[in-house]
């Protein structure tokens, strides 16, 4: 790597490749690097400028990352960069010199397309304020390589950046030059004891949960689920993921996890995930390992006991014992229907979001008559379940006021 002086090393380098070259097709023309200038058209010269800097595409994420989490740096940064020439000629055109000087130039840069150890050496020895450059001790060489561009180019590069009569020019590159901070790296502590772990990659795959009464059983409070898949069982450890909660399952086959479910899980769409942990580290512990796919399924509540009172700001307040507990946010619908026998009449409340997790939930309905109806709730869209007698409806129910 070379610090800060390696762009301007270059350019005072490549002026001692080319100068024997120069001299010899031209005698007494000389090789500059200052900026294009129709004053000096008569004068027989080579003259070097930088118009444009660019990222190298092979190097420039080749350090990545050079910090740690907590900022401490952990290798040098690394800044890539190719630089672009412009060569422009001057001289006598009578006597062809710009031509001239041009073939002495291609032809130089085609013998020799590298930077040598020596050209650098000699140009930081000639210009002192380049005595600290370190470019030489690059291990990647700079090699320049001719630039075609267009006659649009050269006309935009002309009329843009110098606005001066067009010389006769060249453009060639160099690549590549690899540059970085005198920042000191912070060596890390040597590692006290190493773990390797060598293991098949199993990825777990849920098909399908269901109740453990079947497939068609609706899945409520105290149901068991079976979670149903491929590669379930995996790791040290096989644990349910449910409701951002690690579930420890009683049983556990390569296509079957049995979980009885929980009474913290609240009602509504669900999702679970099978969860493989492995023991690693000194001394061993769980780490996550392989996850399986989000298995979707239904909870329906419970409703318990129902009561219904007048409501001092108009309707009849429902009160609902639900299992399990409403959620913080979730949102419950009530559903009154006519019990069978009596005329077929059916209501539905206005949303109500809860704003507690509590085992009861309050909703207001309006326009019901006295009566006992069928009543059933929805929690985020899940649907209480009725009971049923001799195949008919029965319960649960609600006397309404």
């Amino acid at each position: 790597m070379s610090n800060f002086l390696a762009i301007a090393t270059v350019t005072a380098a490549l002026q001692d490749v080319l100068q024997p070259a120069v001299s010899q097709a031209v005698g007494l023309a000389k090789v500059g690097f200052s900026r294009p200038d129709a004053s000096n058209q008569q004068t027989p010269l080579v003259n070097i400028y930088l118009y444009q800097v660019t990222p190298n595409a092979a190097y420039r994420n080749a350090d990545l990352p050079t910090r740690r989490n907590d900022g401490s740096l952990v290798q040098k940064p690394q800044v890539a960069i190719d630089l672009h020439y412009l060569f422009t000629f001057h001289g006598n055109d009578d006597q062809l010199e710009p031509q001239r000087l041009l073939g002495a130039v291609a032809t130089a840069l085609n013998a020799q397309p590298l930077l040598s150890k020596q050209n650098i050496v000699n140009a930081t020895s000639h210009f002192s304020f380049l005595s600290k450059s370190n470019l030489a001790d690059q291990i990647e060489r700079i090699k320049f390589t001719p630039t075609s561009l267009s006659l649009e180019e050269f006309s935009k590069l002309w009329s843009v950046f110098f606005q001066i009569e067009y010389s006769l020019s060249a453009a060639f590159q160099a690549s590549v030059v690899l540059m970085e901070s005198d920042d000191t790296p912070r060596e890390a502590l040597p590692v006290l004891a190493r773990n390797l772990y060598v293991s098949t990659f199993r990825s777990p795959n849920i098909d399908r949960v269901i109740a453990q009464a079947g497939p068609d059983a609706p899945i409520a409070a105290g149901s068991t689920l079976l979670i149903q898949g491929q590669q379930l069982r995996g790791g040290d450890t096989t644990l349910v993921m449910l409701e951002g909660l690690e579930r420890i399952p009683t049983a556990v086959t390569d296509n079957l996890i049995t979980l009885p479910l929980p009474g913290n899980v609240h009602a509504g769409v669900q999702g679970l995930q099978v969860v493989q942990k492995k023991n690693m580290g000194t001394p061993p512990t769980a780490h996550r390992g392989f996850e399986s796919n989000v298995a979707p399924f239904v909870l329906h509540p419970t409703i318990g006991v129902t009561s219904a009172v007048a409501s001092v700001s108009g309707g009849t307040d429902v009160v609902l014992n639900l299992t399990p507990n409403i959620g913080i946010g979730q949102r419950a619908v009530l559903m009154l229907d006519s019990l069978p026998g009596d005329p077929v009449r059916s209501f539905m409340s206005q949303p109500v979001v809860s704003a507690v997790d509590s085992s009861q939930v309050i909703i207001n309905i309006h326009g019901v008559p006295a009566g006992k109806y069928l009543v059933r709730v929805q929690i985020d869209g899940a649907e209480s379940l009725l009971t049923t007698t001799a195949n008919v409806f029965s319960g649960p129910t609600v006397t309404m006021p």
